[in-house]
């Protein structure tokens, strides 16, 4: 009898991925394991949580036997998978192994916590598990501190104040988002926030956290405190390696994947916040989408590579969402701005005047399709 596939991980990745298997083979023996309790939610929905007043349960569209019943697999739930046997093929914890044709990694990432003293008092939202243990906490809390300026701290920043908290957001940058696109374009969002009343401590640096009356007491590096109920990690994300670079695959910011999702080892493959393809880490739903559809096939014997087009990334800051694609990033690119009372269209040109990126708020979001098409490849 075959083994089959052996698939750890049950996030987006991995559910996407068994969906689109059984649309190509009903048959092939499909296995989960996981050390979470394998509900399915909308992760992105973690970001409004707490305006919104949900409760972990809330979230939960399918419980983990719906899955297994609908998808016809073996779960194996809160599992901890210790180590693989590339040589034999299994999968091990610590009573039990499974035996594997092709295994596929999709362990996700975890969200980075400063390493500095009282870290420990950071909470962080990256996972449904995560807010069902602090829910009451996140609740409760009257004065917020994030800690972090990117696409999830300016997300629940708005979240939050929303919900009528107080906020503040600390980040070294000079800006918001600022990995994501220069600080003339992530104004508006910026303004759109103070407005809010969030307060932002930008080109500022945690030192230290510890405990204070009934909250925690935050030091930054010119020696001026913020006393918060929570203060709440959103410093990014750090791909889950640790398994794969035990077993010997080639890692680098993730794991190292070809076109075909394949690791340096031919029978086993990585896909989604874990996986590094072209050199990038790409933790957004289109790419994770478009690679389980591929992995899928390379799975079930219909070879085939990834082809990645230019893709949206979206921020989902209600009052004032922006779409943005291509390499906003890039410090080299001239920015042609146009700002209304509708939203703003940000373009990012090259030396040849060739479009590379924009930024699109608002009303003019509907405009971002057009200029998708025409991103120079």
């Amino acid at each position: 009898m075959s083994a089959g596939i052996v698939i750890i991980g049950s996030g987006f990745a991995a559910r996407t991925l068994v969906k689109n298997i059984r649309k190509l083979d009903s048959a092939v023996p499909l296995t989960l394991i996981a050390a979470d309790g394998m509900e399915e939610y909308n992760k992105p929905d973690l970001s409004h949580v707490i305006s919104q007043a949900q409760r972990a349960e809330d979230l939960i569209r399918q419980s983990a036997g719906e899955f297994a019943e609908q998808y016809h697999l073996r779960l194996f739930p809160y599992t901890f998978v210790s180590a693989i046997d590339t040589q034999a093929r299994v999968v091990k914890n610590a009573d039990k192994q499974w035996q594997y044709d092709k295994l596929v990694l999709a362990t996700g990432a975890k969200a980075f916590v400063p390493p500095l003293p009282g870290r420990e008092k950071m909470l962080t939202l990256n996972s449904l598990q995560e807010y069902h243990a602090n829910e009451t906490t996140l609740r409760d809390a009257s004065r917020v501190l994030i800690v972090g300026a990117g696409l999830i701290g300016c997300e629940l920043a708005m979240d939050f104040r929303r919900a009528g908290k107080t906020v503040t957001v600390l980040d070294n940058a000079a800006s918001i988002l600022p990995s994501l696109m220069p600080p003339e374009v992530s104004g508006r969002l910026q303004h759109c926030l103070t407005a809010l009343g969030v307060r932002l401590l930008l080109q500022s640096r945690l030192v230290q956290l510890d405990e204070h009356e009934q909250g925690v007491r935050a030091q930054l590096d010119d020696d001026r405190y913020i006393d918060a109920d929570v203060v709440v990690a959103a410093t990014g994300l750090a791909p889950q390696v640790s398994l794969a670079q035990n077993a010997g695959l080639e890692v680098g910011r993730g794991i190292v994947v070809d076109g075909t999702l394949q690791t340096s080892n031919p029978h086993i493959f990585a896909l989604g916040d874990c996986a590094q393809i072209n050199g990038k880490v790409l933790p957004f739903l289109q790419p994770i989408q478009l690679s389980a559809m591929t992995l899928a096939k390379n799975l079930t014997g219909n070879s085939t590579q990834l082809v990645l087009p230019a893709m949206l990334v979206k921020v989902k800051t209600p009052l004032m969402p922006l779409h943005l694609a291509g390499e906003t990033h890039r410090t080299d690119l001239r920015w042609h701005i146009a700002t209304g009372a509708d939203g703003i269209v940000a373009k990012g040109l090259d030396t040849e005047d060739k479009l590379r990126a924009f930024v699109v708020s608002e009303e003019r979001m509907k405009e971002a399709f057009a200029l998708l098409k025409a991103l120079a490849v």
